[in-house]
């Protein structure tokens, strides 16, 4: 079968989160939405079937969670990414961002220090904040417009720490982390005795060539030290289903990690939680195929377009994902002028870079995961902005 990623779908009447937001976020309803990280994309049609094929029973009561579940996600992470896991560490969670509060509170103390390294997903900084811990940045560094761990800068940073939220693949940067990074990263959080969290939502959209390691996989101090949270829900637009998993090798973290998810009631799932997850990693390989080549042939459009029509907007291209971290720092705006030329000229709604730490002041975040004549729109839109406020 050939998926067609061209087709526009209306999403009006969907209470789709994209839409609905744009007027308590932005104040206007007529902006182009490309900012949260769900898809414009039909969900693939298997998992169409599987929830079909669920709703026939006619009954949604209490659901336990299938041998198949666990057996997909195991033949999954084997396949894909060469990790062997058993069924026995894996943990159901409520969606990856929940899960990263629940380590939070699993794993610290109030007023315990925990880093980060910003520009990064703004909820990582909230489930610090929210918890009333201390966050930590060690911030990345952009070099010739690609991000960079400063592992001098990280040694120091990390003294003090008991947990370190690390994005990867990263996000907004699109970051893949090499082995030898990942290596240098778990040997100074085993020597320092912090624990990792490895944010690994966005693995299943690694753009070849670059190929996604898990972050437990990478070594015996990686293995022992770290919680993995992962869930097909960004590369087969499942985010509104609240499906994710945690996968952790040590049996004693696993213990404290499932002690506080089920002491807190949360893992027992919803009843499309687990039927989603087994299509998706047991028949989803070749639309996942097509979406990246989709995905990349996106990037490359914009890329090109950027170049040739707005060439002071530079662009951080992703080597995974479907979200880019653009650039607008040439043009010699301050931030605030930078978004409102966004909105108010371009009207586009994108993802402010600021909520992503100080480091992101001077960039804006664009979502790719839409139909190619979408973003040829709001590119000409951009173009229009920049060249009139020239």
């Amino acid at each position: 079968m050939i998926y067609n990623f061209d087709q526009i779908n209306d999403r009006s009447k969907s209470d789709a989160l994209k839409l609905e937001a744009l007027e308590s976020r932005w104040g206007r309803t007529d902006l182009l939405p490309m900012w949260i990280a769900d898809m414009d994309f039909k969900t693939p049609p298997f998992i169409i079937d599987a929830l079909k094929k669920r709703m026939e029973c006619e009954i949604f009561g209490y659901t336990a969670k299938p041998k198949a579940w666990y057996d997909s996600i195991v033949n999954w992470q084997k396949r894909r990414f060469d990790w062997e896991i058993t069924p026995e560490m894996i943990s159901f969670s409520p969606g990856v961002v929940p899960a990263l509060a629940m380590a939070v509170q699993a794993f610290t103390n109030k007023g315990d220090k925990v880093l980060i390294q910003q520009p990064v997903y703004q909820p990582f900084s909230l489930v610090i904040e929210n918890n009333d811990r201390v966050i930590v940045n060690s911030p990345l560094e952009l070099v010739d417009e690609k991000y960079q761990i400063n592992f001098d800068k990280l040694e120091e940073d990390i003294k003090g720490c008991k947990l370190f939220l690390f994005c990867h693949p990263h996000n907004p940067g699109g970051r893949v982390w090499t082995r030898e990074e990942l290596e240098r990263v778990a040997h100074i959080c085993h020597k320092n005795n912090v624990i990792i969290v490895s944010d690994e939502i966005h693995a299943d959209l690694t753009l070849p060539p670059h190929k996604h390691i898990p972050f437990a996989n990478v070594s015996e101090e990686a293995r022992m030290n770290t919680i993995m949270f992962g869930s097909p829900s960004k590369a087969f637009n499942l985010a509104g289903f609240s499906t994710s998993y945690a996968v952790i090798e040590n049996p004693e973290l696993r213990k404290k990690f499932q002690s506080y998810v089920e002491g807190n009631m949360l893992g027992d799932g919803n009843v499309f939680a687990f039927q989603t997850v087994i299509a998706a990693y047991t028949e989803g390989e070749e639309w996942l195929k097509q979406l990246l080549a989709y995905i990349q042939g996106n990037i490359n459009f914009l890329v090109d377009y950027i170049q040739k029509n707005i060439p002071k907007v530079k662009t951080i291209v992703p080597e995974a994902s479907y979200l880019v971290f653009l650039d607008f720092r040439a043009l010699n705006l301050c931030h605030e002028s930078i978004v409102n030329l966004c909105t108010e000229k371009a009207f586009l709604a994108l993802n402010d870079g600021a909520m992503y730490g100080k480091e992101g002041q001077g960039f804006m975040r664009i979502n790719l995961a839409c139909p190619r004549s979408v973003i040829e729109k709001a590119l000409n839109q951009l173009k229009k902005a920049v060249d009139d406020c020239a």
